[in-house]
């Protein structure tokens, strides 16, 4: 027998709702909420921090003037940027820094598969490698600004093996002022690269080297037919990386050692910005200039991204 009490309750109180007349979905509800307040401040964060400076470059690249004075010009300063030779040359320069990345990654890929052999004390040639990449850029800069001078270290170290021929001013010249920076951002980035690399390749299952080695592949065909495929998502990463980095983040070594010379053989799109931003005060320049660094990373970025779905890239979990 059912107790009428329990009856009359359960005739009173509504389907899906509580004894003290609260539903479960409105609970539901406001317990929902509490992700997204704590998120909150994260999202407050990068709103402050990257989507508002974002719009706001965007925004003042249609202005000219200075910063207290701002003009609407429209699409004048790109159509100026693409008739200024100094823009183009800076331009040039860091499609130029580009043809750096290939070589600093196979330099670094030859390095990380020799140190993934084993060789007696490669823990410590890894920390010397990689050494150069954690040290202060604006150190680098004025060590190599004195090490290739014309009557700097590398110049005497030439004429001392007899090769007076090759002694040029390395950063005075037109021809390899440029060249010169793009030499000192490999020595300073080639580390990373290798410890990545080497990460990738030690990260990697020794059932499948055992089995090639007892099946009698020789060294160059173990790197080059099993390793160096197998850490392709880990190459893909340090070249888009390092695709980013010449195009945005060499404004130091150029400030440091050319400062844009010798004229502005040196000069590169972050060195544009800052002297039409701060040195001379055209905001609008300056800011077209970043969107159209912005554009060229966001380019690389895409490239990787669409590299990264591709299905055998999500068969293998990467």
């Amino acid at each position: 027998m059912s107790d009428p009490a329990l009856s009359v309750s359960s005739a009173v109180v509504p389907s899906g709702a509580t004894a003290d007349g609260r539903g479960m979905p409105a609970r539901k509800s406001r317990r929902s909420t509490w992700p997204y307040l704590f998120v909150l401040p994260a999202v407050i964060a990068i709103g402050f921090g990257f989507i508002f400076p974002l719009v706001t470059v965007i925004r003042n690249s249609f202005y000219s003037g200075t910063f207290y004075k701002l003009t609407f010009v429209g699409f004048d300063n790109y159509k100026f940027m693409f008739q200024d030779d100094v823009f183009l040359t800076s331009l040039k320069n860091n499609l130029k820094l580009l043809l750096t990345v290939p070589f600093m990654t196979v330099v670094a890929l030859i390095v990380a598969v020799i140190l993934n052999d084993g060789i007696r004390g490669w823990r410590a040639y890894r920390s010397s490698i990689f050494l150069p990449y954690i040290l202060p850029a604006v150190g680098i800069g004025l060590a190599f600004s004195v090490f290739l001078q014309y009557n700097g270290g590398l110049n005497a170290i030439l004429r001392a093996v007899g090769l007076d021929s090759l002694a040029v001013d390395w950063l005075g010249s037109p021809t390899w002022a440029i060249w010169s920076v793009g030499a000192v951002v490999v020595w300073q980035q080639l580390g990373f690269g290798v410890v990545v690399f080497l990460a990738a390749l030690l990260s990697l299952p020794p059932e499948v080297t055992e089995a090639a080695r007892i099946d009698g592949v020789s060294w160059t065909q173990l790197q080059t037919r099993i390793h160096i495929p197998q850490i392709r998502t880990a190459i893909e990463f340090f070249v888009v990386t390092e695709a980013i980095t010449v195009l945005s983040w060499v404004f130091t070594y150029v400030y440091v050692l050319t400062l844009g010379g010798p004229g502005n053989a040196s000069s590169v799109m972050e060195f544009y910005i800052w002297k039409n931003g701060f040195a001379q005060g055209s905001v609008g320049l300056a800011n077209s200039a970043a969107v159209i660094v912005m554009l060229l990373a966001s380019v690389l970025i895409f490239a990787y991204l669409r590299l990264r779905s591709r299905p055998d890239a999500q068969a293998r979990g990467l």
